[in-house]
């Protein structure tokens, strides 16, 4: 609670500091078109692991709110954004937030705690943005760069980035990545890394996008990924996105002295969806390669992904996917889904996962059925709700995944 309101402080010193300053009788205006946002989305959540810890119940409510500008001071381009986020538990604490309290129940990692979550300038000049601070950083499907925003306390990156867009449907992104925070900890994790993503849309069914993923200490990835939609009639619309990657060594190094991991992994992912009168079916196999050689340090792995929209939502494989020697054996991932959503009904949702091994003795790593519902709360404008479930049921008895386990929320979301 102390950091919650010494975080409330502080965000009233920033706002005060946006404050007109007089130079003169006339005034300077350092802060010109402002807009503020804000943001409560309380969740509960439940959490049951068979022959695990005792099951976990959270109630946590997220906090959020920010001022930003495009047009700072007398500067033509430049523009700021202030932010911070709040997660409060109300003092319910039947669940492992992680942090060590809790530790007899199961892990919900929600922990109360406080972050300045953005703090950035940006500068544009024609085509081309730079953007200096800490700001939320999704790139693609967020696959491999994402804030885990389904987390109360999402991450965010304290970045260098440049932007360009001079030529027509081309979007390239450069980014020098010096720390990030949150999911959990807010707790800087300083590194010395960097992000190149380039973006084209080629046409209206076509978007390509090449990138380099260079993760200081960790590995480096590259990749390609082609995505778009194609409508077959007025009722029938067609997606599609098809990915391959590859990681090798680590060629950043922070810290002192050499941390080489050995990596050499490859990684593809297959999709294609219809929707047809509201009616919602894909089909997805993606597929984190297991290691090459017996020496390098582990197979295909996404630790700054937003880890909660691949592999189900019970969450079973993030240990598995984020790195750290949980995916030698490789991850195959076969999911089915089936939906229906319109404007008036909202959106519901079944997905069917089937996760198998690449390689190894235990190669059945389980299936998953996932459920949610969302539309917006009649009578309430802005007002969002949220049910969704997970039940995993495990596979081979002597594998990492032999345990059936089961997640439960219930959301709502109010932005303004």
């Amino acid at each position: 609670m102390k950091k919650i309101l010494m975080s409330a402080v502080a965000f009233s010193a920033v706002m005060g500091a946006f404050n007109t300053v007089s130079a003169d009788e006339a005034g300077i205006n350092i802060l010109n078109n402002a807009k503020f946002t804000g943001e409560i989305r309380p969740r509960y959540e439940y959490a049951d692991k068979e022959a695990g810890a005792d099951a976990a119940n959270a109630f946590t409510a997220r906090t959020r709110l920010a001022v930003s500008t495009d047009s700072l001071g007398e500067i033509s381009g430049l523009g700021a954004k202030v932010g911070v986020t709040t997660v409060n538990n109300f003092g319910y604490t039947s669940y492992n937030d992680g942090l060590g309290q809790g530790t007899q129940y199961e892990k919900i990692i929600d922990p109360q705690q406080a972050m300045l979550s953005e703090a950035y300038l940006t500068y544009t000049k024609a085509n081309t943005t730079l953007l200096a601070g800490r700001s939320h950083v999704n790139l693609d499907d967020q696959r491999f760069i994402g804030t885990v925003g389904w987390r109360q306390m999402e991450r965010a990156y304290d970045t260098v980035t440049l932007i360009n867009k001079s030529v027509e449907d081309l979007t390239l992104l450069a980014s020098y990545v010096y720390g990030y925070a949150g999911v959990g900890s807010v707790t800087t994790t300083d590194t010395a890394s960097v992000l190149v993503n380039v973006n084209y849309k080629a046409t209206k069914a076509v978007t390509v996008s090449g990138f380099a993923y260079l993760l200081a200490n960790i590995h480096d990835t590259y990749g390609l990924r082609v995505s778009g939609k194609m409508p077959l009639n007025k009722s029938v619309k067609l997606n599609y996105a098809v990915s391959y990657a590859m990681q090798t060594d680590n060629t950043l190094q922070y810290g002192s002295g050499d941390i080489t991991n050995s990596i050499d992994a490859s990684y593809y992912d297959v999709a294609l969806g219809a929707t047809m009168n509201g009616f919602i079916t894909g089909v997805e196999y993606e597929v984190l390669g297991e290691a090459a050689n017996a020496t390098d340090a582990d197979g295909f792995s996404t630790p700054l992904a937003t880890l909660h929209k691949f592999q189900g939502f019970a969450d079973e494989f993030l240990g598995q996917t984020k790195g750290a020697g949980g995916n030698k054996n490789g991850l195959a991932d076969m999911s089915l889904k089936a939906g229906y959503k319109t404007k008036d009904f909202g959106k519901a949702l079944v997905i069917f996962h089937k996760f198998d091994a690449q390689t190894g003795a235990n190669s059945d790593l389980g299936s998953e059925v996932d459920a949610l519902y969302a539309n917006a709360i009649p009578g309430f404008k802005n007002l969002k709700g949220l049910l969704k479930a997970a039940y995993f049921m495990g596979g081979d008895a002597n594998s990492a995944h032999a345990l059936d386990s089961g997640k439960v929320w219930a959301q709502l979301d109010y932005k303004f």
